[in-house]
């Protein structure tokens, strides 16, 4: 077995090195109170309790109320009244269903796996396993990845048990700070590890965390999510605890700063977004994402917020604070503009004169409209509308990835209208986006020429699997936390209930493949943690939306968007 070129075997107890909690400056970002929606989060039972009948209410409440109705919209203290009160028999009695005595069987099943998965370093548990499949070769699927354990983090966080969480985020800061090097190239101070595994050593009776910042992944990548992923979970466990001591810390601070440095360095970029390489997120493998990908675009732009919210008002977190704000303008200015697609401006497209020069060019990037994919008339809803995978000088990418345009939701990179209007193309193209399972991670897949000029023949993204358009449940807990936040929550159970027929059964595959997902993905593993904890988060968001506060973020009303409206905008 190769080890990488470095290792880490972290001494001090950075866990219990928390700062006293400051009193937060006002910043001009306010978060929405999340938790006067309803009830407050409560220990998670396994067995069912009485926030099943809580969903019931509050879910009776919702569909009550206009579908287009946002949360911050509804009168969240008479409905938290109403389900603190209504707890009458005939409810007991539909609480006790078949379908809901299957749900809670699922979710025991589900933690109990959950807790199996766990890693363990000096006798703390750290994080969790990719998966725990004992018939396929474990590869580097028994290593802690930093954005497979988000979801993770999640459950636990609602179920209470935060001390996980802190421990993987004081683990996984201590190996950012060390040397980084790959074939004799050092990489940035700032780069987060992809993952990381704990080595035993039986002879010396010692535990080594060992880090990978891309010299083991496939094509050599560094993970440039990592590091958003990172920032947006500190920010979810501060809210769900209540104790800025941990991100007050000078070690976590001086970790948001050296990930923002990164990201925020000047360059010859003209575009506010993130240049990228192919594998350098969830779609690891190489996919045609190079360029600016949605989904880092969107991931980046929930970072630099949650940074806002996390940095001190110091010397140094004030320079930051300013790179942000500028930063976050300009990104917003540019994706909102650039990136969003909805029938107007695919019809805008359509007729664009090329080879324009000026400030007064419409065609911007000087896209040929020849270029326009023949799927993308038949899938354009004349209601509805998305962020397209990625644009760049004679280049749109139009394929549909969920994990950016579920984040746009959650960070408001999405104006409400544009919000709604993801939502409604969801509704409209259900069956290719979400099928038989729960979800696909983009639309439509690459076949033939296409396939083998752009992924390079890859065997594991045939056409219909894996990340080339394969249904992953981890996905659920996107959709859900996307479907509260937009007051539509009967899109997240409906979705739920799908994926509740098959993923026990199925042994919580990685994913799916097909063009309705039906089938167990060719090389998937089972018991994917991901898919596991996906599934608990989806569930326990919908029982106590109050949850949402952790991963969701309001409105900026200093970002305006663009003045011009498409179609799909008007209600």
């Amino acid at each position: 077995m190769v080890m990488p070129s470095f290792t880490v075997d972290p001494e001090d107890d950075t866990e219990n090195s928390g700062t006293k909690a400051r009193e937060l400056t006002p910043l001009k970002i306010q978060e929405f109170d999340f938790s006067k929606l309803e009830i407050r989060p409560r220990i998670h039972n396994i067995d069912r309790h009485r926030s099943c009948e809580v969903q019931a209410l509050f879910e009776l409440s919702m569909a009550s109320a206009s579908p287009r109705h946002t949360l911050k919209n509804l009168d969240h203290l008479k409905i938290a009244e109403h389900l603190e009160n209504a707890y009458s028999p005939s409810w007991r009695s539909s609480v006790n269903s078949p379908k809901a005595s299957i749900s809670s069987h699922l979710q025991a099943e589900a933690w109990e796996a959950l807790r199996r998965s766990l890693v363990h370093f000096r006798g703390r548990p750290v994080g969790t396993i990719a998966a725990m499949d004992p018939s396929e070769e474990a590869l580097n699927y028994n290593q802690v990845f930093v954005r497979d354990f988000v979801p993770s983090a999640l459950a636990f966080l609602m179920s209470r048990e935060p001390e996980i969480v802190r421990n993987f985020l004081t683990k996984t800061l201590r190996l950012q700070s060390w040397e980084k090097k790959i074939d004799r190239f050092q990489l940035g101070a700032g780069v987060m590890p992809a993952s990381f595994k704990v080595f035993q050593d039986p002879i010396r009776n010692t535990e080594t965390l060992i880090a990978d910042f891309g010299e083991s992944a496939i094509g050599r990548v560094a993970p440039i999510d990592s590091g958003f992923w990172w920032i947006i979970l500190l920010r979810a466990y501060t809210r769900a605890t209540g104790d800025s001591s941990l991100a007050d810390t000078p070690d976590c601070q001086q970790g948001i700063r050296l990930i923002l440095s990164l990201c925020l360095s000047e360059g010859f970029d003209t575009f506010p977004t993130l240049l990228c390489a192919d594998g350098c997120c969830m779609i690891d493998r190489r996919m045609g994402i190079y360029g600016y990908p949605i989904e880092i675009q969107a991931l980046f732009f929930m970072a630099l917020r949650c940074a806002l919210t996390l940095l001190k008002q110091d010397d140094k977190g004030k320079e930051f604070v300013e790179l942000i704000t500028k930063r976050l303008h300009a990104l917003s200015y540019h994706l909102r503009s650039y990136f969003w697609l909805d029938f107007r401006q695919l019809n805008d497209i359509y007729r664009y004169k090329t080879e324009e020069y000026s400030h007064t060019a419409v065609n911007k990037f000087n896209v040929m409209p020849d270029s326009l994919p023949d799927w993308l008339f038949d899938f354009v809803p004349n209601r509805g509308g998305y962020f397209i995978g990625n644009v760049s000088p004679a280049r749109m990418d139009f394929r549909w990835f969920c994990l950016g345009n579920c984040i746009a939701i959650l960070s408001s990179l999405a104006t409400p209208n544009q919000s709604a209007a993801i939502m409604d193309l969801l509704e409209a193209r259900w069956t290719e986006l979400v099928g038989e399972m729960p979800l696909k991670v983009c639309y439509p897949a690459l076949e033939n020429h296409e396939w083998r000029v752009i992924t390079g023949c890859d065997p594991k993204n045939t056409r219909w699997s894996y990340h080339n358009g394969g249904s992953w449940p981890v996905l659920l807990w996107l959709l859900t936390a996307a479907s509260i936040k937009t007051g539509r929550p009967q899109i997240a159970r409906r979705a739920i209930e799908l994926a509740e027929t098959r993923l026990l059964k199925d042994s919580w595959p990685e994913y799916y493949d097909g063009t309705l997902g039906r089938y167990v993905g060719k090389q998937a593993r089972k018991f994917q943690t991901w898919s596991i904890a996906g599934y608990l988060v989806a569930k326990m968001m919908l029982e106590d939306p109050s949850h949402l506060g952790m991963v969701a973020l309001e409105e900026d009303k200093q970002m305006k968007p663009p003045l011009r409206r498409s179609a799909s905008w008007s209600r």
